[in-house]
């Protein structure tokens, strides 16, 4: 198992590394073999005191661990010497009631299942924090104007808060998401060694059922072992988010590069950003972010591999399955932990970004130009005469503002005063804080209403 980011950057684990750890696990299976029993006595197949006496026996901490760490030495099995000790520790004459009529997937992947509802409520817990300071950066960049750029070049301008609007939008596709995944996903499942309810028959559905209202789970529909989506679907919808988060942490190393230098992660006083170079300050908790996403990315195609169950079960698959959801979740958390930390400490430079809106002397509002000129003289033709212009001052090395007012074609229809204040970029950002101010107010609603 991964444990994704053992770096040194300075940012608190957020839990989800404690809830994959082996000891919290069995004690999520061990809270499943105690809703088994208890919904088995609730329709009579196993009597109430023996109930009673494994649900208070299913706690880790009054089992011996040298006991099972011995027997899984010798077994070599997932399950059955923690069902073993727990018998043991029920003791006569209840133990024996211990994992009736279920198999060992039943336990596992149900409990398992417990332990990744609590990691979806620390992801949307972040997402939430992501969400409010994406919102303070949508209303303080709201009107702070720079370079537009498509296909990595100036295109029109826009402003910083246009940009984090476009983070909040996906950002609350995903919270849609995790949230319609949860009846599909958090199930309880008891269909024995096959998922044919032989063991239990005509009672097995209800055992299944007791031991989702127990556990606050819905109940399978089909309990088989070779059903993989709902698990494979949780892994997509976290590549879904980790996609947008790795986005995110690569434009922002991007704008902090030297010959941008638009924004700026956070850097304590202290940070060491290289042994040998004392100016650095180096993007590590974007590159973090960066890594931790491709991290999670890569475990969709694991997943959708561990689809791919022969006949009723394969022990192969549910390996491949646990591993790219154990993975998945702590680079997850990872990666949205440190997106919190980058986006709350994000530094804005205004004025280097309205010095990049002006590096191409004004090329930038090209579009405007031959919008306005269009008016007079049709739009193609305005594109052929601005284009002539851009190309002669870009190759030339001349002004754009000079080019154009050499052009009779242009000067016929615009003075020098209407071609200056064409070329202001201030005014050409279109509804950007509009649109910036609109997502701030999605965010901190969704914040409101609470994301779990």
């Amino acid at each position: 198992m991964s444990d994704a980011l053992p770096t040194a950057t300075r940012v608190s684990d957020p839990g989800i590394r404690a809830l994959y750890r082996l000891e919290n696990r069995w004690q999520a299976w061990l809270d499943v073999e105690a809703a088994l029993a208890r919904a088995q006595a609730e329709l009579g197949i196993i009597p109430q005191a023996a109930a009673e006496a494994i649900a208070r026996g299913a706690r880790l901490d009054l089992l011996d661990r040298a006991r099972i760490d011995e027997s899984f030495a010798r077994t070599g099995h997932t399950i059955v010497p923690l069902v073993w000790e727990l018998g043991r520790v029920v003791g006569e004459p209840h133990g024996g009631w211990v994992h009736w009529g279920a198999t060992t997937q039943n336990i596992t992947q149900t409990g398992d299942l417990l332990v990744l509802r609590q990691a979806h409520g620390i992801f949307l817990r972040l997402i939430g924090e992501a969400l409010t300071a994406m919102a303070d950066l949508a209303e303080r960049g709201a009107d702070m104007v720079l370079p537009g750029r498509t296909h990595g070049q100036h295109a029109v301008p826009a402003t910083f808060g246009y940009k984090v609007a476009v983070w909040i939008d996906e950002m609350l596709r995903h919270v849609e998401r995790l949230r319609q995944v949860a009846p599909r996903l958090f199930v309880s499942m008891l269909g024995g060694g096959a998922g044919t309810f032989a063991s239990l028959g005509e009672q097995g559905p209800k055992v299944q059922a007791g031991i989702g209202r127990q556990l606050g789970l819905v109940s399978m529909a089909v309990p088989s072992r070779a059903l993989g989506d709902h698990l494979a679907e949780n892994i997509c919808i976290l590549g879904l988010l980790a996609a947008t988060c790795g986005k995110i942490g690569r434009e922002i190393y991007t704008l902090m590069k030297t010959e941008f230098g638009e924004v700026e992660e956070p850097v304590p006083p202290g940070t060491v950003g290289s042994s040998t170079m004392p100016q650095k300050r180096n993007p590590k908790l974007c590159q973090d972010i960066i890594a931790a996403s491709a991290e999670v990315r890569a475990m969709v195609p694991l997943a959708l591999e561990a689809m791919q169950t022969e006949h009723e079960a394969d022990r192969t698959t549910s390996l491949m399955m646990d591993t790219a959801e154990a993975r998945a979740c702590i680079a997850t958390g990872d990666m949205l932990s440190r997106l919190g930390e980058v986006l709350r400490g994000l530094r804005l430079d205004p004025v280097r970004m309205r010095h990049n809106l002006d590096l191409g002397g004004g090329l930038i509002m090209a579009e405007a130009v031959m919008l306005r000129l269009g008016a007079a003289i049709g739009r193609q033709h305005a594109h052929d005469v601005v284009y002539d212009a851009a190309q002669a001052a870009f190759v030339e090395g001349r002004s754009f503002a000079s080019v154009l007012a050499a052009d009779p074609r242009v000067t016929a229809h615009l003075d020098a005063d209407a071609i200056a204040a064409l070329l202001d970029p201030t005014g050409y950002a279109g509804l950007c804080a509009d649109m910036a101010r609109t997502a701030m107010a999605r965010a901190r609603q969704a914040v409101r209403d609470g994301l779990a």
